[in-house]
């Protein structure tokens, strides 16, 4: 499917998708600005504050070459939202067949989260092979990624939730990982500081885990 070919290129592209939550719209293209100058072009801010629309759509226009998405998508209002904002993708906690339904509605592709290998499933019969792997270590962290990869070798995850540099780099190295989510690049004390030197620094060497990548 077209959706599953673009959203394959996004995970492709970064081997970190930083998980940005926005308090204050003033932080968002400064923010995007060290993010981007680090290596990290693919963004995902969550709607987990009323100002993540606002920061997608000012992201997007301050820096036309990244890539930025939302994250904590979970209704079809969302999704609508979402396109009016220019956001490029979405991101789920896990999936339902009216979110699926909306975004295809929309034409942007959805990384829809699972934990179980019977939601995994579920979403292959729906066509799709990219997934979130939600919440990475709760979920059973690398040992169940290894243990999926035996049955569905066709799916490839973006495994986010408890990821650090360290951690990141396992995850990447397995055939079946194509990037992961993380937010330790751009930890609150850093944005409300307003150190956005100190995050491009982050973002380099999280943008160094490329040489990690199994996929």
């Amino acid at each position: 499917m077209a959706l599953n070919s673009k959203l394959a290129a996004i995970m492709t592209s970064s081997p970190v998708i930083p998980v940005i939550v926005i308090n204050n719209p003033i932080d968002a293209v400064p923010l995007a600005i060290a993010l981007y100058r680090g290596g990290l072009k693919v963004l995902e801010v969550t709607l987990r504050t009323p100002h993540g629309l606002e920061a997608i759509s000012a992201m997007q226009e301050a820096i036309p070459d990244a890539c930025v998405g939302a994250g904590t998508v979970i209704k079809p209002e969302d999704v609508a939202a979402v396109s009016r904002a220019g956001g490029q993708f979405l991101v789920s906690p896990g999936a339902t067949d009216t979110l699926i339904d909306a975004a295809r509605q929309q034409g942007l592709p959805l990384l829809p989260g699972i934990a179980t290998p019977s939601e995994a499933m579920r979403l292959l019969e729906q066509g799709i092979t990219c997934m979130k792997f939600f919440p990475a270590e709760a979920a059973g962290g690398i040992p169940m990624l290894k243990s999926i990869n035996g049955p569905l070798p066709q799916i490839t995850f973006c495994p986010t939730g408890g990821i650090n540099f360290e951690t990141a780099k396992d995850y990447l190295a397995l055939p079946n990982v194509a990037c992961v989510g993380g937010s330790w690049m751009v930890p609150q004390n850093l944005i409300d500081a307003g150190d956005w030197n100190a995050i491009e620094i982050l973002a380099r060497e999280a943008a160094t885990l490329a040489e990690f990548t199994g996929v």
